[in-house]
């Protein structure tokens, strides 16, 4: 099975320190000049930086190895190495980072133009007229450039959406995503066609909201069968789960399933608001079935009944904002 873009480990090294300079003045008439030696140069850093552009560790799969530029060394008359250039890594919002040895939480990169050093580069070594004194008026010390950090890192994508899209394989996720957005997921009538997340963005009622199309679930996926935590992870961070079921399936048992699925994977999740999207209206009728949520029989396919489904979570969102400033008058 192809592997999902969500996970990468890779190589960061900051840049090494320059080395201090051992020089002495050198002019006409002045036969025993004190030493001049400058600073090395600090060595960059390795930066990773959150581009909201991006949505998915796929560059990683072939840039591996990220080395910051080295200090310079240091120079006769005092002067000092020029710094090593850092060199920033773009990652998309949602980016744990983790060192890869002892699985310690480095950063979560969440918010565009969020940074985190990952590897910091060495200090530079000092020339040696830092070590001048009375009594060793011209010292033939100088110091090497420290090593710059390095380590193995390891980068787990958690999806940033608005609207996570949860539902069995084949039961019409990406249609949905591509008939109410610009996205293009591919689209076919077998199962697991969704092997990475997609993310559509919708604007409607002066909102634009993220919807993400997330690889399909099965039972015991919470045990890693299918696409199993490859999948459930990204429905964290979502603030809205869309069930997409199919009528010409048993919608009911789909929809329990589901939630058994999220509740043993992290109960939170069921906290979450929730609206289930009745598809393929066009091939099946609606159960007569109630649910404990808002409920819209759809047609992906033919995008009919699109408008109720949209209004509804738009609505939501909609008063959550207006709800949310409310509190901040408030508190003002």
């Amino acid at each position: 099975m192809p592997e999902l873009f969500d996970r990468a480990k890779i190589w960061v090294e900051g840049g090494r320190g320059g080395d201090g300079c051992v020089s002495f003045r050198r002019e006409k008439y002045v036969p025993r000049g004190g030493p001049d030696g400058g600073d090395g140069g600090d060595g960059g850093s390795v930066i990773l930086e959150v581009d909201p552009q991006i949505n998915t560790l796929l560059y990683f799969s072939k840039h591996i190895h990220f080395r910051a530029e080295k200090g310079q060394h240091g120079r006769g008359k005092n002067q000092r190495g020029k710094d090593g250039e850092d060199l920033i890594v773009k990652v998309p919002p949602g980016t744990e980072v983790y060192d890869a040895e002892t699985g310690e939480l480095l950063g979560d990169l969440v918010k565009p133009g969020q940074r985190l050093v990952v590897a910091r580069g060495g200090k530079g070594g000092r020339g040696n007229a830092a070590f001048a004194t009375p009594e060793n008026q011209a010292p033939r010390k100088r110091e090497r450039g420290k090593e710059g950090e390095k380590r193995w890192i390891r980068l787990e994508l958690k999806l940033i959406a608005d609207v996570g899209l949860v539902g069995f394989p084949n039961a019409g996720k990406s249609t949905l995503l591509s008939a109410i957005s610009n996205a293009r997921p591919k689209i076919a009538s077998y199962p697991f066609t969704t092997l990475q997340p997609h993310l559509g963005t919708v604007e409607r009622l002066n909102i634009k909201l993220t919807f993400a199309d997330l690889p399909g679930i099965i039972e015991d996926a919470h045990k890693g069968k299918g696409l199993g935590l490859e999948f459930l992870r990204h429905i964290e961070r979502t603030r809205m789960l869309l069930f997409v079921l199919d009528v010409t399936s048993d919608p009911a048992w789909d929809y329990n399933v589901l939630l058994q699925e999220l509740r043993a994977y992290n109960p939170e999740l069921l906290k979450r608001k929730r609206v289930i999207a009745l598809n393929k209206i066009d091939l099946g009728e609606p159960p007569p079935v109630g649910f404990d949520v808002p409920t819209f029989p759809i047609s992906a396919k033919e995008k009919k009944n699109l408008d109720p489904l949209l209004d509804h979570i738009f609505l939501t969102f909609k008063k959550e904002v207006m709800y949310g400033k409310e509190e901040e008058n408030r508190k003002d």
